[in-house]
């Protein structure tokens, strides 16, 4: 069966972003990248694939599900399909226009739960810390590339969730000369 896998970058003390949404302090050279440019390649949007001249592999994920802020930076710069090698979902509670190629739900946790009935590759949720909060009982795998930083405020990793004791498995760490540590944990069945 597919798992729904939260991949992202976070902060020491857990923010996905900063109070207005920015993700700029969060280090992008390092010998960090040659994993987040092999093994999750899948993960890039399209400008990046072209300014490093690779294809996505296609090994990964066929999904990719993320809240309308998550999308909203791509949208502000010109880009109305960013991972268009994958099948996109926009989580959103207003209908909105965007590229045919997206699909908008205000039903984030239904989709994702059809989703993983379907063959196919991992779906990777990409954020935002609201969706990550309300999917949380449906997120199989956690892939935390934990970057040197304290934001001290931000977006959370998973929003304002309420309380939830919620265990998940150690399934491996790497740490990286430029600081970052890749934190990997499976969902323990409750």
């Amino acid at each position: 069966m597919r798992e729904l896998v939260y991949y992202v970058a976070v902060s020491i003390d857990g923010c996905i972003a900063d109070p207005e949404g920015g993700f700029d302090a969060f280090l992008s050279d390092g010998d960090h990248t040659s994993v987040v440019y092999g093994e999750y390649a899948d993960a890039l949007p399209a400008h990046a694939h072209a300014a490093l001249g690779i294809e996505p592999p296609r090994t990964r994920y066929d999904t990719v599900i993320m809240g309308s802020r998550t999308l909203a930076p791509a949208l502000e710069v010109g880009i109305a399909s960013p991972y268009p090698h994958l099948r996109q979902v926009v989580a959103s509670r207003r209908s909105r226009e965007l590229d045919p190629a997206i699909t908008v739900t205000d039903d984030a946790l239904g989709v994702v739960r059809r989703l993983k009935q379907e063959s196919g590759l991992d779906i990777w949720l990409c954020g935002g810390g609201e969706l990550a909060g309300a999917l949380l009982p449906e997120i199989d795998r956690l892939v935390l590339k934990r970057h040197p930083f304290v934001f001290g405020s931000g977006i959370r990793l998973f929003g304002d969730a309420p309380f939830d004791a919620r265990r998940f498995a150690p399934a491996g760490s790497r740490s990286f000369a430029s600081g970052v540590v890749i934190e990997e944990y499976v969902a323990r069945p409750a």
